[in-house]
């Protein structure tokens, strides 16, 4: 029997043989682009004109490189007054009003006292007026953040010693202070922890800006970051209920620490104070529905109805003047004193073992403060310099430490109240600044009679945000059902098992399932759209006609060291043809057909030859011997959605164009970006037929669809001719044979 790659009459010989421009028929124009020579690249080179650009001196790069440092020198010489100052005035003044509870119920969370909240607002504010490129944003304490914060000081202060029964709020006088524990009570202890934190963090955020590694953000996608600030609000909410019921239960941290303070409320709540559940009720029942007009209103509102701070001063003189904390018992904010306190310096004692603890801070600080920025940058079309945003907040860290402070981001609410209430620039950022240094003057004694349960309220009503996450769920899983699963994976282990684990957790699950996306990816058979040079899937379409003879396959993901086995698996499912098996059984059908013709009687003439192979060929083998024809003599690769192959890659195209020929079926690929045919060229996918690279990567389907019909066209032609000459020599051998008389042996 012939090989196996003549069943298909011929289609075995080399491709290349029938691409010169010279046989091309008119209706098939081969396309021949031109690259550009290689661009010269020099590591050496580059790492020398970028030091030579960085360390030439002149007074315009020295004033361009200050500009960009601190961008208020760019824009503030331009700033209108007249039609940007009152804006920026009415919107900071909300703002630091808004900004005053939260500020204070947020230091409950960070585990500190009420002041140092107020420090952090104030110091952030003023640092990112300088340096931010933002105009909208509104940095300060953010709920997640300081959620983190006080779990890891809640873990130091349980290693020095500190029990959760010394709540003591008293601060030690300036002159003895001591980055120790030696002279420093709990709540000493407790800042000097967070403002180490607060200078790791920025020190982290400042070195990503400075060494253009802001691409660190892009693996906190939306879903990750939702799910992450739901299930950090949950876990807020669960720490502030404590508050809320007036018990005094101890801080779990760690692994199910959600659980673990749920089971101690119920085991608790017999305990309840109810002077603190009362207000408590009371304060929700008052803010809730005043949030939701303002919320609903807020486009017929000039301003929103600033009802925390009205509400947090109304509880303040009803507990001074009833005396809730001596009659019911009621936990207050007690002393907060005015002024600012020396400048002081991190522990660094402390560093070691908080350096874990500021990267998912410092991670979260600017994810958020940078998606913040570049959301209201597109919406009001400015530019906005992530690198530049993340050296800002990180100064907004490393700085204020140095002054009691926390560590800060981005805040959402306040943002969008600024965005809102007609904030131009960050303008609007000092006179929050203002508002608050009135508060740590002169207004922040007042606050002694606070009960720390408003302050909880106030906490539990600005996560509603978060929680209205889960009314996205269903359209979440219409929209991609793998991003609602990252969403949901996130926040419940953000919830259930801890938030750092929670926040590395979805991580991994999200890269997880991008690894999965491309390692199982979507790959079809495409048809023709009638009358156009348009292909598309056939099983998502009607009305598409298939091409005679001719596979379309669109693989849609890179083709890498992952996805090879998948590729291959749903390539042979697609087309049908396992080329594989088919050669397998064309052997054995092959060997078994010559083991058939061994055992008959052949003419021994030479002159018979081909007249043999052309008998062969119109009369084929036996039924029982002959192998099954195949629906395609050309298998198409559209490459288009592949971004890159390796070298794996490479090897199984290399692989699949060889198994596919063995059995008369060429394959050609179509819409190769240059990256993918330099790697084709460079590897000699079709070997030495087309080492350009050239005829068989086609820039387009339709243009791989002409080649493949002509090439069909010119094999059958051939075949035709050979078996009219094979004829021809047939007929001229019977008439010499019968001028010439056979022997008696030739004739039996």
């Amino acid at each position: 029997m012939e090989d196996v790659s003549s069943q298909r009459s011929g289609q075995s010989k080399d491709v290349s043989s029938y691409l010169t421009l010279d046989e091309s028929p008119p209706n098939f124009i081969p396309i021949k682009l031109e690259e550009h020579e290689p661009a010269d690249f020099s590591t050496k080179d580059l790492i020398l004109r970028k030091a030579r650009e960085v360390c030439t001196c002149s007074h315009q790069t020295i004033t361009t490189f200050f500009c960009r440092l601190f961008p208020v020198l760019d824009w503030l010489p331009r700033y209108n007054i007249k039609t940007q100052l009152l804006g920026d005035v009415i919107s900071g003044l909300l703002v630091g009003i808004v900004a005053i509870p939260q500020s204070i119920s947020y230091s409950l969370l960070a585990n500190q006292d009420p002041i140092y909240g107020i420090y952090t607002n104030f110091f952030c504010n003023i640092i990112y007026v300088v340096m931010a490129t933002s105009r909208h944003n509104s940095v300060g304490s953010f709920g997640v953040l300081c959620l983190m914060i006080g779990q890891s000081v809640n873990r130091h202060l349980q290693l020095a010693g500190y029990s959760d029964d010394n709540t003591g709020s008293s601060l030690v006088d300036n002159s003895t202070f001591s980055n120790g524990t030696d002279a420093c009570d709990r709540s000493c202890y407790a800042i000097t922890v967070a403002l180490s934190l607060s200078f790791l963090v920025g020190l982290y955020q400042i070195l990503l800006g400075v060494f253009q590694l802001g691409f660190v953000a892009v693996y906190l996608s939306e879903p990750l970051l939702s799910g992450f600030v739901t299930g950090s609000s949950l876990t807020i909410i669960t720490s502030q209920m404590k508050y809320l019921l007036g018990l005094k239960i101890s801080r779990h941290e760690g692994v199910g620490s959600f659980i673990l303070t749920w089971i101690d409320l119920f085991r608790y709540i017999q305990n309840t104070n109810i002077c603190d559940l009362v207000t408590s009720l009371v304060a929700l029942a008052i803010i809730v529905p005043v949030k939701e007009i303002n919320d609903r209103y807020k486009e017929k509102m000039k301003a929103p109805f600033p009802i925390e701070l009205l509400v947090v001063i109304a509880a303040t003189v009803i507990s001074y003047y009833f005396n809730f904390e001596e009659r019911y018992k009621s936990a207050v904010c007690g002393s907060i004193p005015t002024g600012f306190k020396k400048p002081t310096l991190p522990d660094v004692n402390l560093l070691s073992s908080l350096a874990v603890d500021a990267l998912p801070i410092a991670v979260i600080g600017f994810a958020m403060t940078v998606s913040l920025a570049e959301i209201f940058g597109k919406k009001y079309g400015y530019a906005v310099r992530a690198n530049q945003e993340m050296i800002a907040i990180g100064m907004c860290n490393l700085i204020p430490s140095f002054f009691y402070c926390f560590a800060s981001c981005a805040a959402l609410t306040k943002t969008l109240l600024k965005e809102s209430t007609g904030a131009q620039t960050q303008v609007s950022g000092l006179v929050t600044s203002l508002v608050l240094l009135l508060v740590l003057l002169w207004i922040a004694p007042l606050f002694y009679s606070l009960q720390t349960s408003i302050l909880g309220v106030v906490t539990i009503v600005n996560l509603r945000g978060g929680l209205r996450k889960f009314r996205d769920i269903p359209r979440m899983w219409q929209l991609s059902k793998l991003d609602t699963v990252v969403w949901w994976t996130t926040m419940l282990s953000s919830t259930l098992v801890s938030t750092e684990i929670g926040l590395l957790v979805g991580v991994c699950f999200a890269l997880l399932c991008i690894i999965f996306r491309t390692q199982r990816p979507r790959a079809t058979l495409l048809g023709k759209v009638s009358n156009t040079d348009i292909y598309e899937d056939q099983s998502t379409y009607k009305q598409l006609s298939s091409i005679v003879n001719v596979k379309i396959f669109r693989f849609e993901s890179s083709l890498y060291y992952a996805n090879k086995d998948y590729f291959k698996t749903v390539l042979y499912q697609k087309t049908g043809v396992n080329p594989i098996l088919l050669a397998a059984k064309h052997q054995r059908l092959e060997t078994q057909a010559s083991a058939d013709i061994g055992n008959s009687k052949s003419f021994s003439n030479t002159k018979f030859d081909c007249l043999k192979a052309a008998k062969k060929r119109t009369e084929g083998p036996p039924a029982d011997a002959r192998p099954p024809s195949l629906d395609m003599h050309t298998l198409i690769l559209d490459c288009g959605a592949m971004q890159f192959i390796d070298t794996v890659g490479l090897s199984v195209l290399k692989e699949t164009r060889h198994e596919y020929k063995e059995i008369g079926v060429q394959v050609l690929l179509a819409n190769c970006n240059p990256s993918i045919r330099h790697r084709l060229r460079e590897g000699g996918w079709a070997g030495d037929t087309d080492s350009g690279g050239g005829q068989l990567a086609f820039h387009s389907v339709h243009h791989a669809v002409q080649f493949a019909e002509w090439w069909y066209h010119v094999q059958q032609e051939e075949s035709k001719d050979e078996i009219t000459e094979c004829f021809g020599l047939e007929g001229a051998s019977r008439g010499h044979l019968a001028q010439q008389p056979c022997s008696e042996e030739e004739h039996l």
